[in-house]
C-alpha cells in the first residue's frame, strides 16, 4: 500500500517534470550556444541567459505546448528564479551596500512617486477606469504582478481587472528582461549604472536578476538591492491608496504579498554574510548555482511569453502598460545619470 507522504510527493513533483525538462533542455542548448560563441567563434555575442529566453520564445511561437508542460514551466519561471534570488544574497557584502549610497535611496523614492502618478494619469487619459488604472500604476512603479495582487483588494478591483493587468504586466516585464541587457551593450553602460537602471525599471525581483546576470555580478547585486528598496515601498503606498480611495487603511493584503519568502531569504543571507557567518568557500558555488537556476528560469520565461495573445488583447490596456513602462525606463535612465 502506498504511503501518503510518498503519494503526496509524487503528486507534487511528477506534474512538474515535463515543463522543467523542456526548460532544462532549452537552458542546456543556450549554454552550449553561449560556450560556442566565446570559445569557438571568439565573440561574446548574446549571453546564454538572453539566448535561453529567446529560444523559449521561439519554441512557444512555433509549437503548441502541451497542457502537461504548463505546471513545470510556471514552477521554473517563478519558484526556480526566486531560489536564485535567495542564493544571490550570499554574494552581497558591505562593499556593495556602501556602493549603493544614500542618494540612490532618494532617487528610488522619487522614481516610485513619479511613476505612480504618471502611470495612473496616462491610464485614465486612455479611458481606463479608476481600479484598473491603479493596478497598472502599482504594478509598473513597484513590483509587477505582486503589487497588483496586493493592490486589488485595496481599490476593490474585480477579477477580470486583475487578470488583465497581470497579463500585460507579465508579458511586458518579460520583454523588458530580454531587451534591457541588449540596450546596455549597445549604449555601453557601465556595470554600476546598468544595475541601478535595471533595479529601477524591471518589474519583479527575480526578473531583475535575469536582466542583470548577463552583464556582471556587480550589476546583479546593485540591481537587486535597488529593486528591494522599491518593494519596501509597497506597504506605505497601499496605505496611502487605501486612504485616498476611502478604505481608511482597513484592507490589508496578506504579509506574503508584501514580503515574499524569497525576499526574506535574500535578506537573511545578506545578514549572515555581513556577520561573517556564511562560509567563504560557498560564495562562488552559491553564485554559480544562482546563475544556473536563472538560466533554467529564463528559458521558462521565454516559454511563458505569448506574443500573439498580448497583441490580440485590449488595445487601451496594452497602450497604458507600454506607455507606463516607457515612462518608467525613461525616469530610470534620467535618475541613474545623476548617481554615476
Amino acid at each position: 500500500m502506498t504511503s501518503e507522504p510518498g503519494l503526496f510527493r509524487s503528486n507534487v513533483i511528477v506534474p512538474l517534470l515535463p515543463g522543467l525538462g523542456l526548460s532544462g533542455f532549452i537552458a542546456l542548448l543556450a549554454g552550449a550556444l553561449g560556450f560556442a560563441q566565446s570559445h569557438v567563434f571568439g565573440t561574446t555575442g548574446l549571453d546564454a541567459l538572453i539566448l535561453a529566453m529567446l529560444l523559449g520564445m521561439v519554441a512557444r511561437a512555433i509549437c503548441e505546448l502541451p497542457r502537461a508542460m504548463q505546471p513545470g514551466i510556471r514552477f521554473a519561471s517563478k519558484t526556480v528564479l526566486e531560489a536564485a534570488i535567495v542564493l544571490l544574497g550570499a554574494s552581497i557584502g558591505a562593499a556593495e551596500i556602501v556602493t549603493l549610497g544614500g542618494w540612490t535611496i532618494v532617487a528610488i523614492l522619487a522614481l516610485v512617486v513619479a511613476s505612480l502618478g504618471l502611470s495612473y494619469a496616462l491610464s485614465r487619459c486612455l479611458g481606463l477606469d479608476r481600479q484598473l488604472s491603479a493596478l497598472i500604476a502599482c504594478g509598473n512603479a513597484i513590483c509587477g504582478s505582486s503589487a497588483i495582487l496586493a493592490c486589488a483588494p485595496v481599490v476593490g478591483a474585480a477579477e477580470r481587472q486583475m487578470a488583465s493587468a497581470i497579463a500585460f504586466t507579465s508579458a511586458l516585464g518579460a520583454l523588458l528582461v530580454l531587451l534591457l541587457p541588449m540596450a546596455a551593450i549597445q549604449l555601453d553602460l557601465d556595470d554600476r549604472r546598468y544595475g541601478i537602471i535595471a533595479g529601477m525599471s524591471v518589474y519583479a525581483v527575480p526578473q531583475v536578476l535575469a536582466a542583470t546576470a548577463p552583464i556582471s555580478v556587480l550589476s546583479a547585486q546593485l540591481g537587486t538591492l535597488v529593486k528591494l528598496t522599491r518593494v519596501l515601498m509597497l506597504a506605505p503606498v497601499l496605505l496611502i491608496i487605501a486612504v485616498l480611495s476611502g478604505g481608511g487603511g482597513r484592507v490589508r493584503p496578506p504579509i506574503r504579498q508584501v514580503v515574499p519568502w524569497f525576499v526574506a531569504g535574500f535578506l537573511l543571507l545578506i545578514t549572515l554574510r555581513l556577520l561573517g557567518l556564511f562560509p567563504v568557500f560557498l560564495l562562488e558555488p552559491s553564485w554559480q548555482l544562482s546563475r544556473l537556476l536563472t538560466l533554467i528560469a529564463m528559458a521558462a520565461l521565454g516559454l511563458s511569453v505569448d506574443i500573439g495573445e498580448l497583441l490580440a488583447g485590449s488595445g487601451r490596456v496594452l497602450a497604458a502598460g507600454l506607455g507606463s513602462l516607457i515612462l518608467l525606463v525613461t525616469l530610470a535612465f534620467a535618475l541613474s545619470a545623476f548617481l554615476t
